[in-house]
């Protein structure tokens, strides 16, 4: 069966060691090569990525456009600066490719419901890396509050603090700089609290309240935000992120980067488990997934451990196989939570209906 050849548009350090090492495999010493993808080229702004993208085998383009004119390229990651990506992406896509966008797909709701309906139209698959559905962890998780294990579930909070943007440099970053480039721990952070909620809930936020954390950091971003938000159903719950929390040092806030959902019966509590982890022998933290019945506390361990970014790749490239493709409304979804937590925080906190 003939595998879809991808190109990564974006070569820079989380485009290298992540979505080509992890998730098309190119590191061979660790990873088998994938069943239905495979990459083959790439490109960046820099040049002087061109010996880490020849490094793992890869052909090496100058510039998008070359890419997007080669006819044995089936579809492209774009991996370069927010606000590119939904340029990039349109013209992928007017050039037959199928898309993958680093998250978040668009930086405004308007691009990001141009994006959907130009795939529909077009009939090409698009999707987001919205990757932390695809851990272990978070998977088990979904199905402990499907199966009633925790019994009434009333309540939870997903969590993704730490210490960011103190150095001068980071603070000139997009993430510290520019919320219009959904920088800011709502726009980075916060976009993965919400939608790893929706996913072990398996339903939809509509509703956001919003507060900013006490600003005593440096940039010009928010240094972070307490989130209120509500399912369809009333089910309700909290988001809390922050750029300013110093959670001791890597360990504290690694394992800090989870959630907790309780129930009448029991809590779950998950360490680690909001980040770009899959718990590989190696990583620098254990995951971890527990059920807290109060007097007693049970680990999840899982009996198969899949990469997150190549079942990413992998459900992507079935899709095109499949003729089935992925339409990304949820990250045109996600786009317009992020923006109503600004509204929310800038209207003191006041509900915002998300539909």
């Amino acid at each position: 069966m003939k595998k879809i050849k991808y190109a990564m548009i974006g070569f820079g350090g989380i485009a290298e060691n992540r979505i080509a090492k992890e998730g098309f495999a190119c590191d061979k010493a660790r990873f088998a090569p994938l069943k239905n993808a495979e990459l083959v080229s790439a490109t960046d702004l820099n040049p002087a990525r061109k010996s880490a993208a020849e490094a793992l085998g890869l052909r090496w383009f100058a510039s998008a456009g070359e890419i997007l004119s080669d006819k044995n390229i089936d579809a492209v990651f774009i991996a370069t600066n927010n606000l590119s990506h939904a340029s990039l992406a349109v013209a992928a896509m007017n050039a037959g490719k199928h898309v993958i966008v680093e998250k978040p797909i668009a930086t405004t709701v308007e691009d990001a419901e141009l994006l959907v309906n130009i795939a529909a139209a077009k009939k090409l698959s698009l999707t987001v890396d919205h990757m932390m559905v695809h851990n272990a962890w978070n998977r088990k998780a979904r199905e402990v509050v499907a199966d009633g294990t925790l019994g009434a579930v009333n309540d939870a909070c997903f969590h993704m603090e730490f210490a960011y943007g103190y150095d001068s440099a980071e603070a000139a970053t997009w993430r510290c700089s520019s919320q219009a480039e959904m920088g800011g721990p709502i726009g980075d952070v916060a976009s993965h609290c919400f939608y790893m909620a929706e996913f072990i809930f398996k339903r939809k936020i509509r509703r956001i309240s919003c507060v900013y954390l006490p600003k005593i950091m440096k940039m010009n971003v928010e240094d972070g935000a307490y989130i209120k938000y509500e399912m369809k159903d009333g089910l309700a719950g909290s988001v809390k992120v922050a750029f300013s929390e110093l959670r001791g040092g890597l360990g504290g806030t690694l394992s800090n980067l989870g959630y907790e959902i309780y129930g009448a019966e029991a809590v779950l509590r998950g360490y680690g488990t909001l980040f770009q982890l899959s718990g590989h022998d190696g990583e620098p933290l254990k995951i971890r997934l527990e059920i807290d019945r109060f007097n007693s506390q049970e680990e999840f361990q899982p009996s198969e451990i899949r990469n997150i970014y190549q079942e990413l790749v992998e459900k992507h490239a079935k899709s095109i196989i499949s003729d089935s493709p992925l339409n990304a409304g949820d990250a045109l979804h996600n786009i317009k939570l992020c923006l109503a937590a600004h509204e929310s925080a800038r209207s003191s906190g006041a509900t915002v209906e998300v539909k």
